[in-house]
């Protein structure tokens, strides 16, 4: 046989089907699923990190409103007036804290037990003896000593020191508003 003959037998050749883009291969799946459930949980860690500053900025801003009203107080009665300014700072830091700290037993804590949660949970470095004594008895006296400026910006470094550090607790958009007023 001749080699003329031998390649006239052979069959033209066949170019195969052009590759298509569309349905992806099975690995651009996962890579796609991967991709949706990091975003949302971008989206979730975003979402959780704008309540907690709406709620630190919503406690700053309860803080800032008892220092106004004992700036603005009668100063008749200085006495009366810083203990208000005193249970009123108190009563911020303790909605805060039960916001914060849902799952402790927050609520039930007072005196020096309340001065050591304070202590342990945020930064306390402004926390001097006459603060603590303040905090731990101030409902129940009749005349206090403290500085109210650093009783303040105590109030505002402690706040911000929990918001600013998530201790894995997620937290509601809850009101801070006092219900004894």
């Amino acid at each position: 046989m001749d080699s003329e003959d031998l390649l006239s037998q052979l069959a033209d050749i066949h170019l195969p089907a052009q590759v298509s883009y569309w349905p992806p291969a099975p690995g651009w799946w996962v890579l796609a699923i991967l991709l949706l459930i990091g975003l949302v949980y971008l989206a979730y860690k975003l979402r959780i990190r704008a309540q907690q500053a709406k709620v630190c900025q919503y406690a700053l801003a309860e803080l800032d409103g008892c220092m106004a009203e004992y700036a603005t107080a009668d100063s008749s009665e200085p006495d009366a007036n810083l203990l208000r300014y005193v249970n009123a700072v108190n009563s911020v830091l303790r909605r805060v804290a039960l916001v914060h700290f849902p799952n402790n037993a927050v609520a039930g804590l007072d005196g020096q037990a309340w001065v050591d949660f304070i202590r342990q949970k945020g930064d306390s470095s402004l926390l001097n003896e006459q603060i603590a004594a303040a905090l731990s008895r101030g409902r129940f006296q009749t005349r206090v000593e403290v500085d109210s400026k650093a009783l303040y910006e105590l109030g505002r470094a402690w706040i911000n020191s929990l918001y600013q550090h998530n201790h894995g607790t997620t937290l509601e958009a809850l009101p801070l508003e006092d219900s004894t007023k």
